[in-house]
């Protein structure tokens, strides 16, 4: 894959990214396979959000970013809200979440649903009408996230909470450097992070002065990926790095390419997940 800049805040290459669900449906069961140490995120939101909300039954939730929808599936089994509104610039994500969704809802039947396909620099959503937003992994694929978080803020009620979810700066370096030492991609250890944007280290003061911050953790997770065919199978998911087009996108090639450099091993990666807490006043 050839990269041009930071390929998660150009929307060219994010509108091939999440053209349809299949590289990430890769991506996450890669990472999910490797993980060895983390709590779930989605569990996490919910548990924040249970936290924070006075009456989940009776909130308008919105899911912004939502992705495949596994927040938005957790955040329906979990809190049972009034409504629940899942919103995502791609239609294939839309689609994908659908199906996961439904299926729960019949332990939220009460719960209206909604879709909605928009940019989150202009949600389709009146001021002040949701009681909990949720932008996980999402944010970073803002070139700047301050006017992202703003309209956030501005859908919430007064006293409404915004969770935001992200990772490190630095999360899966062990696999950059790997790249640059089999000189498959060279560059890749010094090459900007996808998160670059919106990480664990830079969102908690990207959020304070937008909406009043009332929580931050961070979590490190790890990951170890069995040998090479499994790193292989999220390498080819990763648009940052620039592997030969005989590699790009074909993991069976990629892993065949690192076992001519690198012994077989286990390969062992970590990520810091960082959830944000925010709240809009009351006099808002």
């Amino acid at each position: 894959m050839t990269v041009n800049g930071n390929a998660f805040t150009n929307p060219a290459t994010t509108a091939d990214l999440y053209r349809d669900d299949t590289r990430l449906a890769t991506r996450t069961s890669a990472l999910h396979q490797a993980k060895t140490c983390g709590r779930p995120v989605a569990q996490v939101i919910a548990d924040l959000a249970l936290e924070h909300l006075g009456a989940p039954a009776d909130a308008t939730v919105a899911d912004v970013g939502c992705g495949r929808g596994t927040s938005s599936r957790v955040l329906i089994e979990r809190l049972q809200p009034r409504a629940l509104l899942l919103v995502d610039a791609s239609a294939a994500m839309l689609a994908a979440a659908r199906t996961r969704v439904e299926p729960a809802w019949p332990a939220a039947a009460r719960t209206a649903v909604a879709y909605l396909r928009a940019d989150f620099h202009a949600l389709p959503l009146p001021e002040a009408s949701c009681d909990l937003v949720v932008a996980a992994f999402c944010l970073y694929h803002a070139p700047d996230p301050r006017p992202v978080i703003a309209e956030l803020g501005r859908t919430l009620t007064p006293g409404g909470t915004a969770i935001l979810v992200t990772k490190s700066a630095d999360s899966y370096h062990a696999l950059d450097q790997l790249l640059a030492a089999t000189g498959l991609d060279p560059r890749a250890a010094e090459r900007p992070s996808l998160y670059a944007s919106a990480h664990s280290g830079n969102l908690p003061d990207l959020v304070a002065p937008i909406i009043p911050l009332i929580r931050v953790e961070h979590e490190q997770h790890e990951f170890v990926f069995a040998g090479l065919d499994h790193v292989a199978a999220y390498l080819a998911t990763n648009p940052k790095y620039c592997l030969p087009p005989p590699l790009a996108g074909h993991p069976d090639a990629i892993a065949a390419a690192l076992r001519r450099h690198t012994p077989e091993r286990p390969v062992t990666a970590v990520s810091t997940i960082a959830y944000v807490v925010a709240t809009r006043g009351q006099s808002a």
